[in-house]
């Protein structure tokens, strides 16, 4: 299936999603149709985001302990890795920056008329893993076959360097199981392909489901709320390209247009994960060496969630808004930092945004039960988030290539 057909089939399965979903919702008012229709539907997503992680780790690994292999010595790794982390605080500034801005001019908060939690309830979420101490220790992993097992990406990474910078000492010995893990990162993506054959069915799953739980009424409740953040995050999209651009030139726009399968595919699932073996092909099809772009992508899969960032400050905002508590703007900055520090140990956490929301609030006398009510919407505001995360990390690889001189002249693909 050429990528052109994908994005036709995954478009056209979402629109039938919405249909069956707002068929099912309306049908079925009253009795247990939508229940069970969303019992059964709804294995067909989980299976096909099931087979994507099941790809992940092994690819994860292989390409970047080959591309570590291939860079050769630590001192290039580590000046890599440092281009890649200044990129990533600042994109993730401009992230928090651009939402804190958006929510005061769009005031999505101000006259919306919602039945409010009351102040003490709690939301329910577990913010305990949310603190330094425990981020610095689930980075490193007591094994990498548990963190595999759970697919938890930065521990993969942290094991991944450490035996790339191993494989690279040992030279002209490592060269053959090198090669072998080369072949590996290609098998994964090979079955890649075949997974997804089955990502217009799981799209259609995901979508028909949301609307058939929560019927379509819930996006007229928080129409003001959700057209805010879209808007919000397409300005994150043209800011975060224009930024791009200053490196990447015109061949920006190239780029763009390449990572729109992967793009759409984390926007119709609500999940960057499942977009992750595209992205990284579409990356390296666009010329990014593998060396690069298997070290630069999963570590932003932790670090580089631009959508993700925004949501934090606006919806932060958002909830002071609705409560009808006028927050200074030196307390918005103060947020702004303190967010910049919480949000970086999300990865592995569930329910990510929303637990650092939560915890943030708290930490501003605000109310925590106002992540109550974003939770019904949460699903599709995940899209937006989700699909901003993988265009944010797609034009960081490139960038970070261009830097390195790692870059081809290729991406006609």
């Amino acid at each position: 299936m050429n990528s052109k057909k994908l994005t036709n089939y995954i478009l056209a399965a979402m629109f039938l999603g919405i249909l069956v979903g707002y068929l099912v919702n309306a049908k079925g008012a009253g009795s247990s149709l939508p229940a069970q229709y969303v019992s059964y539907i709804s294995i067909l997503t989980e299976v096909f985001l099931r087979l994507i992680k099941m790809i992940i780790a092994p690819l994860v690994f292989s390409t970047l302990v080959v591309g570590i292999a291939k860079m050769g010595d630590a001192s290039t790794i580590g000046r890599v890795g440092l281009k890649t982390f200044a990129w990533f605080i600042s994109m993730s500034l401009v992230s928090l920056l651009l939402g804190l801005v958006m929510v005061n001019l769009l005031q999505p908060g101000i006259g919306v008329d919602l039945a409010l939690p009351e102040i003490a309830t709690n939301s329910g979420l577990n913010k305990n893993g949310l603190n330094l101490p425990e981020f610095v220790r689930h980075i490193f992993p007591t094994s990498i076959f548990d963190a595999m097992a759970k697919n938890e990406i930065l521990q993969i990474v942290v094991f991944a360097v450490f035996f790339g910078v191993g494989a690279a000492g040992m030279g002209a010995r490592a060269d053959e199981f090198i090669r072998n893990l080369d072949m590996l990162s290609h098998i994964m993506l090979r079955i890649t392909t075949a997974v997804m054959k089955m990502a217009p069915v799981a799209v259609f799953s995901a979508v028909s489901v949301v609307i058939a739980e929560n019927g379509l009424a819930i996006l007229v409740t928080y129409g003001k709320f959700m057209l805010s953040f879209y808007v919000s995050i397409f300005s994150l999209w043209v800011l975060i390209t224009l930024i791009s651009a200053l490196v990447l030139k015109k061949r920006t726009w190239h780029l763009v247009s390449m990572l729109r399968e992967p793009v759409l595919l984390a926007f119709t699932t609500a999940s960057s994960e499942a977009a992750y073996p595209m992205t990284l092909e579409q990356v390296e099809r666009f010329g990014c060496k593998n060396k690069i772009a298997s070290f630069v992508l999963p570590v932003g899969y932790s670090f580089n969630l631009d959508g993700s960032m925004m949501y934090c400050t606006f919806a932060a905002v958002f909830i002071a808004q609705v409560y009808g508590i006028q927050m200074e703007l030196t307390q918005q900055l103060l947020m702004l930092l303190v967010l910049m520090i919480t949000s970086k140990g999300i990865a592995g956490v569930p329910r990510a945004s929303l637990v650092v929301i939560a915890a943030t609030l708290s930490q501003f006398n605000l109310p925590e039960a106002g992540v109550l009510l974003i939770l019904g919407v949460d699903h599709f505001l995940d899209m937006a988030r989700s699909a901003t995360n993988v265009l944010g990390n797609g034009l960081a690889t490139a960038v970070i290539s261009k830097w390195e001189g790692a870059l081809d002249g290729g991406g006609k693909g």
